[in-house]
Order: structure tokens, then sequence, then C-alpha cells
């Protein structure tokens, strides 16, 4: 298809579309209680709409009153059921996908349900909205002169009892419109690989005969196929390789520790980065404007917001509120009720708003990763955001790292011990030590309460981890693969005793 019919294709959905998105933007909470009225109407006949009594809840109050919060173990018997293929458990459709998903809280794997409903209104509507979005803040725009490299963590889709499960991305190739795997790459052949290590290279060989516009995965695991990229062809940097490129849609991680390499192999001052914010359970935000950090909360998917404010989190006055009640600059655990049958729903994520009108945010991280065993309450954005100014600081480059907890024990105080991994090391490893403690003083006052005069922390311990211990650790415990990450912060030694043995 010619480009400039392309445009003006995309053009018409992006008018129709911008017209959509300022509906929700100019009345969000309207079109949020609206959203989950639908949502019980159309639920209502389920077990669960029996069990709640969904036919007469009629606002908010009522369901947050009837409907229970839950935790991935609170629904795993009703989705082992329905993979087993019993159906109108909790949605009324039939769920035939089950998106595989071991998080990074547990090695074991949870079993999200995707909807077809989910599939068409959430995911693949992301999906266009993103293109839309991307389109009409860059006009002169020549995307579609190049395909999407995409970097999922696809593996083969497992078939079982009529229902299917596997990576999220395998489901979304699986059931990808022609359109967007021709404009895609690599082919969905290579893309469904089971051997990461060897779909790794097919990807590289694939792609480099290619003419790619545009990136899109985890920003971790797409380094590493980048440089094995530049590697194969022996270019210095991307353009080198595919001179149209353009922009690069990142999420699952934070983008900061490799903010830094990106720019090294992709050395443009007009090459786009865009964060997108999606799991397994949905597609929840993206970056909605050029050049910056904040994610618009997307409201029309089928999914129905709330939000569990942190310091209240786990406690006995733990409380979820609706999106109206929400405060800027708060920490927020996610709750979601979605158009696959999750009712009030824990995602085990945490967010901050960074703006009310419209919604904006900034992902913080995760419910499980922080630690907080002396009080410190540190979570992975303040770990992101003192590595980010102290590695400028050092002059050295991170791959990889995890923080664990070091435990008092009789007069000794307590410590963080930090494993990283440098792509380049710092000069002077005291020195980054120092700044690394200093940094993460200025960015939470409970870790400097704690550490004024040694009172319960001391000084930081930090481990150079040796080269390839964060991929050795994930092969080692089958989480090889672009949807699988390292566990940042954790209240136990888990991780970091694992990682010392190895």
């Amino acid at each position: 298809m010619p480009i400039p019919l392309v445009n003006s294709i995309a053009s018409w959905f992006l008018k129709k579309r911008i017209h959509q998105m300022e509906l929700f933007i100019k009345y969000p909470n309207e079109v949020q209680h609206e959203l989950l009225k639908n949502l019980l109407l159309k639920a209502k006949t389920t077990e669960f709409g029996k069990r709640y009594g969904f036919a007469d809840i009629h606002n908010y109050e009522k369901f947050r009153d009837r409907v229970p919060i839950q935790k991935y173990e609170e629904y795993e018997a009703d989705i082992e059921r329905s993979r087993l293929g019993e159906s109108n458990i909790f949605w009324p459709t039939p769920i035939k996908w089950f998106a595989k998903s071991s998080g990074t809280t547990s090695a074991k794997s949870k079993f999200i349900p995707v909807s077809s409903d989910s599939l068409e209104d959430c995911h693949y509507a992301a999906g266009k909205d993103l293109l839309c979005i991307y389109l009409n803040n860059n006009p002169q725009s020549q995307l579609f002169t190049g395909k999407s490299l995409r970097l999922g963590g696809s593996k083969e889709l497992y078939r079982e009892n009529g229902t299917s499960y596997g990576d999220l991305s395998a489901i979304l190739i699986d059931n990808m419109p022609f359109w967007a795997e021709f404009s895609s790459t690599p082919s969905n052949e290579v893309s469904l690989m089971h051997d990461w290590e060897y779909k790794m290279q097919a990807i590289v060989d694939e792609t480099i005969k290619e003419k790619v516009s545009s990136l899109a995965g985890v920003p971790s695991w797409m380094l590493v196929l980048l440089n094995n990229v530049l590697e194969t062809t022996g270019k210095q940097n991307l353009f080198e390789v595919w001179p149209q490129l353009e922009v690069y849609f990142h999420g699952g991680v934070s983008f900061e520790p490799y903010a830094s390499q990106y720019q090294k192999i992709l050395p443009k001052e007009d090459f786009r980065f865009y964060e997108i914010y999606n799991a397994s359970e949905g597609f929840f935000a993206c970056q909605d404007h050029n050049d910056t950090k904040e994610l618009l909360l997307m409201l029309d998917y089928g999914i129905f917001y709330e939000f569990i404010p942190m310091d209240q989190y786990g406690s006995e006055e733990e409380k979820a509120i609706p999106l109206s009640e929400v405060e800027l600059g708060k920490n927020y655990a996610v709750v979601i009720t979605t158009n696959a049958g999750l009712w009030r729903y824990k995602i085990g994520d945490t967010v901050k708003f960074t703006n009310l009108d419209p919604y904006r945010i900034k992902v913080s991280g995760r419910t499980k990763h922080h630690i907080n065993v002396f009080g410190e309450e540190l979570i992975i954005e303040n770990a992101e955001n003192a590595l980010k100014k102290v590695c400028l600081v050092t002059n050295c480059e991170i791959i990889d790292y995890t923080v664990a907890p070091i435990f008092m024990e009789g007069k000794k105080k307590g410590a963080h011990e930090w494993m990283i991994e440098f792509k380049t090391p710092p000069k002077d490893f005291d020195n980054f030590q120092k700044q690394l403690d200093l940094a993460l003083q200025e960015v939470n006052s409970d870790y400097e309460a704690k550490r004024y005069n040694n009172m319960t922390l001391r000084m930081p311990t930090i481990h150079v981890a040796r080269p390839n211990l964060f991929y050795d650790w994930l092969k080692k415990n089958d989480k090889v693969g672009g949807q699988h990450k390292v566990p940042r912060l954790s209240n136990s030694r888990t991780y970091i005793e694992e990682l010392l043995k190895m």
C-alpha cells in the first residue's frame, strides 16, 4: 500500500480516536463509572455476578461494599476451572487464552485470563492508539516507510482442554490482524520460537535485512538484541543499519538505568522514546506527548480503576478509592476490574499521579518490590533515581541490579546489600558507594533518618557482579525472555543469596 494512502487512513482513524480520547479526558469519572456499570451488566449472570448480586449494584459505593479486593491466590481456583474449559465463571464469553506470567515476585506461574473483549477493546485498541498519538505529535513521521521490530517474550502457545496459554506477546501475535503482521518484523515463526538464545540470533539475521522504522519491547532485552545487531553487522550505531529508525516504544521495566546506553547506539537528537504501561492483565497508560515522563491513564479500555494508598496497604485500615479521590504525588497500589473477568484485582504495581487534569501517572514500583525492613520504605523509584544520579557523577553504566536487606544481628546495625552488574564500572568503588548512599538519602527522607549517625542503617554493601550473572540466574530459573525481569528490591534475602552462590 502506498505510504500517502496509509497516512490518509491513519489520519482518519486518528481524528476519530482523538475525539473519543477528548471525551474521557474531559469527563474521566463519568466515563469510568459508566464503564463499571457496563461491566456489571454484562457479567450479572456469571457465577461471580450471582455470588455478589451484580444485578442490583448501580453505583460504586455498593460495588466497593459487596465485592472483595482479591489477589491472584484468591482467584486461582476459579481460573483453573476456566482453564479446564468451564465457562461463565467470572466473564460471560468463553475465555480461550491465558497469559502465563511468573511476575517478578514468585517462581510460581500465574495464568491471567484474556478474553476476546480484552484483546480487541484493550490490547489491540491500545496498539492503534499508540500509533495515533505518535503520529499526531509527529506529523512529519515516516513510520510507514518501514516495519516495527517487535521483541516479546513469546514462547510457544501450549494448547490445553480447548484453551491456550503462553506469554501475552505470544497470544497477541497468534491473534494478530493481518495488517499488523504485515507491518512487523520478525516473522511470527521466528517471534514464537521457544529457545530464547537461538531466537535472538534468528531475529538479528532476519531483521537486519528489513527496513525498520520503529522498535517495541522491554528495554533490558531489547538492548541485548540491539547490541547483537551491531556486533553482527560491525556497525557503530543503529542508524547505519536502519537509516529510517525514528521511535522506540518501551515498557515493562524502568527505562532510566538504560537511557545512556540507548543514547549511544541511537545518537540522534530527534529520535523519539515513547513509554507504555501494560501487563498481562491489560494496557493501562501511555506517553501522549514527545519528551515527557508522564503517562496518560487510558480510561476507556474496559478497565475500571481503584487505588490503595501505600501507607495503608496490607494494614487493617486498607481501603481502595476511586479515581476521583486520588491525590498528586502519593504512592498507590493499583486495583483493576476488567473486561476479562478480573474483579477488584490487585495487580501488584504502584503508581504516583503527576497530574489530575487529565489523569497522568508514572509507575513507581511493585507492592512487593520495596525494602521496608527498618522503616526506610525504599521503593524502586528511589533506587532508579539515585542510580541515575550516581552513574552521571561517576561516569559509569549499569546493566542490572538487585537489593536486599542485611538484617540486624546483636549490636550490629542493618544495611542494604546491592548486587550490581556494570557495563562500564566506576573507577573508584568507594566513591561510588558513598555517592549512592548520599543520593538515596536525598531522594528518601525515611532512609536518610535511618542512616543518621548510623542510627539503624549503616553504609550499604555493594558487590560487583561478574559478567552475565543476572542472565545466568534468569536462565537457571527458566526466566530468560522478553517479559521476565530481575527483581530489583526485596524484603527477603532469597534472590541475593542465590546470586552470591553463583
